[in-house]
């Protein structure tokens, strides 16, 4: 990116209602913030550029998801142990918790063979359709 570029991006910025900015363009990446009140154009205070950025390789994280709305439950009462825990390797099949909707208490299985990596959601939590309850690496058969 050029300077005259960065120079048209600050006028923007100045004349815009916009606090805060960043754009990424190939290796060069530019955040821009401002005092002011939201909504009033203002004066630009800060200008950071980092050159080059450096693109790690991301593994692709794979999850566990809730497949209905309720209450998720680690366990099978209260007075019991966990299904599962971090570190602990799940069988495809194997019940790693409990979603209760409309008094109905729902299994969720692993559709894989994995590693629990994180727990993402606590005992007795709301969570939605499609939230990640469970993160977790793959394992090669």
């Amino acid at each position: 990116m050029d300077l005259e570029k960065i120079e048209q991006l600050v006028k923007i910025i100045e004349n815009s209602s916009m606090l805060e900015f960043s754009i990424k363009e190939d290796d060069t990446e530019i955040f821009m913030s401002r005092k002011g009140v939201p909504g009033q154009p203002g004066e630009v205070v800060a200008v950071a550029a980092n050159t080059p950025v450096q693109q790690e390789e991301e593994e692709e994280e794979t999850y566990i998801i809730s497949p209905i709305v309720g209450t998720f439950y680690s366990a099978p009462s209260p007075e019991a142990k966990a299904f599962v825990s971090v570190g602990d390797v799940v069988k495809t099949g194997q019940t790693v918790c409990i979603i209760e909707a409309m008094k109905l208490m729902n299994e969720v299985e692993s559709d894989f063979e994995c590693e629990i990596e994180a727990v993402l959601v606590s005992n007795g939590q709301k969570v939605e359709y499609g939230q990640p309850l469970f993160r977790v690496k793959l394992l090669e058969n």
